[in-house]
């Protein structure tokens, strides 16, 4: 058995040390999301290079195997990772309204783009509903429960899921991540909905904060609907 040295249990207390009063003076998603983007920040390294491709590539195949004809988009940030999506028509849900404002900017001029705070939303629907990156980035109990409610009431048809899905949180995360294990919450609350693929991250996280995502695809569709049509490679046991 290896026992650590003083200094190796000193560097070790310290870390978790500063995790802690991190994760202390966090503000609150809705909060660290508007502070992130009125200081200059962005969507994260998710909603670009190949990543964002990654995920684009996914998402156009299933938009036009399945014919989908409407978009709604929980969490929708600047609008980086919509610029390289294959949409007929989209609208975007943010609680940031920088970014809003940033993607309203980035697609002026093309009407069937729509972004909207997340105080706006009114009950709308669309044949194919995401949420990319966000649930592990909910921190709080009842701002998870409203996402994942409002997932499945807004969709006429499909959920796209793009997220870690496990309740291992070491100690020493950042403070605006937290995971969770969100398919229990859909056999839980939502049984009338079923997991039709999973389709591996082809660049999963491995240490490096700057490349590489821990967050899989989940397909959903509901029971009575037949089914999505789904060409990629996929486990419905994840």
């Amino acid at each position: 058995m290896r026992i650590e040295s003083g200094p190796a249990i000193l560097r070790s207390a310290k870390n978790l040390a500063r995790a802690w009063l991190k994760r202390s003076r966090f503000p609150g998603s809705n909060l660290y999301w508007n502070k992130r983007y009125e200081s200059g920040g962005d969507s994260g390294h998710g909603s670009g290079g190949e990543l964002a491709r990654f995920k684009a590539d996914v998402i156009n195949r299933f938009v036009s195997e399945n014919r989908i004809s409407s978009v709604l988009d929980f969490g929708c940030g600047d609008g980086r990772q919509l610029s390289l999506l294959k949409v007929p028509r989209y609208l975007g849900f943010d609680v940031s309204q920088k970014a809003i404002d940033l993607a309203s900017r980035a697609f002026e001029g093309d009407p069937t783009k729509t972004f909207k705070h997340l105080d706006e939303y009114r009950d709308e629907k669309a044949e194919l509903v995401l949420s990319l990156d966000v649930i592990y980035h909910l921190i709080e109990d009842p701002i998870f429960e409203s996402h994942m409610n409002r997932l499945f009431l807004a969709s006429e048809k499909f959920v796209i899921v793009y997220s870690s899905n496990t309740k291992r949180n070491p100690a020493t995360r950042v403070s605006h991540i937290k995971h969770r294990r969100f398919t229990d919450w859909i056999e839980k609350h939502r049984p009338d909905w079923r997991l039709d693929a999973y389709i591996k991250n082809q660049y999963p996280f491995l240490g490096d904060d700057k490349s590489g995502s821990f967050a899989d695809f989940y397909i959903f569709s509901r029971l009575n609907d037949g089914g999505a049509i789904v060409s990629a490679s996929g486990d419905r046991n994840p």
